[in-house]
Formats: C-alpha cells, structure tokens, sequence
C-alpha cells in the first residue's frame, strides 16, 4: 500500500488542452478523473494506488463521433471538456510571471 501522503486527493492536471477522441455509439467508456493515467482521456487504473478516492466517470455515447474530453480535469462537466484549461493556461502564465519578478 501507498503512503497516505503520496496519494491524491485532488485530480492533477494531464494536460492543458483537451483530447478530441472518437467514440462509438453504445459503447461504454471510463475516463480518468485523477489525471494519472498513461492513457489519457481514458482510466488505465491508475488511480487504485495513485488516487483510490477519485474514480473514473464511465459514460455511454448516444452516437458515433467525435467529442473533446477534458484532460485539465478541472472541468464541471465530466467527463466533457467546458473551456477550464484555460483558467488553467492563465494560472500558469500568472506564476510563471511572478517567478519572473522573484528573482
């Protein structure tokens, strides 16, 4: 077992801009809430030892298509991606100016 201290309680973020992925109608799929999967948008079990308190969201496409998962994982629309990487992207950019200014 994992030390409680490595273990997530909060999502990390996988990347900063979404995955357009193509789905099939049907078909059941488990995207990755914790972000530490290695096959983002989807959940490789990760979160068993990384984060066991942030499961995957299993959904089920209506029909055949394309769609923009979120990888930020900050999304309020899970499993979908709502436009949050980008107050991602500016917090980013934010500390990155400030480090700037620390030196």
């Amino acid at each position: 077992m994992i030390p409680s201290r490595l273990q997530s309680t909060v999502p990390v973020v996988a990347a900063r801009i979404p995955c357009r992925v193509k789905v099939s109608a049907g078909k059941r799929y488990s995207w990755c809430a914790c972000g530490h999967s290695k096959k983002q948008p989807f959940c490789d079990g990760a979160h068993k030892t990384k984060a066991p308190g942030i499961p995957p969201v299993r959904f089920t496409p209506e029909k055949d298509g394309h769609l923009f998962l979120c990888a930020c994982k900050q999304t309020g629309n899970q499993p979908y991606c709502d436009g949050t990487h980008l107050k991602v992207i500016l917090q980013d950019v934010v500390k990155s100016v400030k480090n700037v200014f620390k030196s």
